[in-house]
């Protein structure tokens, strides 16, 4: 086999002026790595690890922009949703940061919204003796319609497909924050708050790793912290914490841990898949913008304010 290359990109984020809220800075790093990912023009695919917008769990056309870019690049991509296109993995309780968590538990209609933009999920499929696959694990949990079907697919149809070299999953949450068997995060401790919000608790955590067992995982790729981690190996499977291409976070979570803002290429061989980070060429400094950040509740939406006044 020739070698090949493909891309992972997640986090964008980069909102609308027609929205509430709008941070120029997001909109900036966006418009660097598009440019720049537009530039590669010698990968196969690429991946789309979530959070494609800032609100598109409120409005088409923080989707219709999306799908509009991404569908101009020359190659195809393969697209997850993010906790920012739909909403957060579900609690039953609220959190110690006063975010009212219980109110943003992701719905059936969230989720349902992301499809008929970017397809349906989850997916896996094979390209040159590798196999991708992408699912949404924040519906672990959520007694949601999508949670039952997303144990269906890891438990019984992923394990039943024909097994290439490598096999690439691309998740939006990371699976865990230090090791596989570390404790379920309290969302009510202050110091625990944003390990809970990052990660998929347990026994959902353990189960979906068994499932990455039992279909030949390699590597798992995965955003949301917006911090770059180097790839931990937990029995044979390699876990990558991407980097954030908004903006960063979580810079001080881990002593190796890196904020810097960009992507990663991979390069495939029979033997091997090969990763190179690609920073963005410039980081924005904008402070320009308006409306709150985070989940705002629908009072605090102030739709006066957009930059953009079109139609929602």
């Amino acid at each position: 086999m020739e070698p090949w290359s493909f891309l992972h990109i997640c986090d964008m984020q980069p909102g609308s002026p027609r929205s509430y809220r709008f941070n120029q800075r997001n909109m900036d790093n966006w418009q660097t790595a598009y440019q720049q990912i537009q530039g590669i023009t010698d990968v196969d695919l690429m991946l789309v690890g979530g959070d494609l917008t800032r609100d598109g769990a409120l409005h088409d056309f923080e989707y219709e922009v999306a799908k509009r870019e991404l569908d101009a690049l020359p190659y195809p991509y393969y697209a997850i949703p993010g906790n920012m296109d739909t909403c957060n993995k579900h609690t039953d309780k609220n959190g110690a940061t006063g975010r009212e968590d219980i109110r943003l538990n992701v719905t059936a209609e969230q989720l349902d919204r992301f499809v008929p933009f970017f397809g349906d999920f989850p997916w896996s499929f094979v390209h040159k003796n590798v196999r991708f696959s992408g699912f949404y694990a924040a519906v672990a949990g959520s007694g949601l319609p999508h949670e039952t079907r997303m144990w269906h697919w890891l438990e019984s149809e992923l394990p039943a497909l024909p097994r290439a070299a490598h096999h690439v999953v691309t998740m939006h949450y990371t699976l865990f924050m230090d090791s596989l068997d570390e404790p379920k995060w309290d969302i009510t401790k202050a110091d625990e708050y944003r390990d809970w919000y990052f990660s998929i608790d347990p026994p959902h955590r353990q189960r979906i790793f068994e499932a990455f067992k039992e279909s030949g995982v390699s590597i798992v790729l995965s955003g949301h912290i917006h911090c770059r981690r180097p790839p931990q190996v937990v029995e044979g499977i390699s876990f990558y914490r991407c980097a954030g291409i908004a903006m960063p976070q979580a810079a001080d979570r881990w002593d190796d841990g890196n904020p810097t803002l960009g992507f990663y290429r991979f390069d495939v061989t029979d033997t091997d898949i090969t990763p190179t980070f690609i920073p963005l060429t410039e980081e924005s400094q904008s402070n320009e913008g308006y409306g709150p950040g985070g989940h705002p509740r629908a009072e605090e939406r102030d739709y006066s304010l957009a930059w953009n006044k079109n139609e929602e």
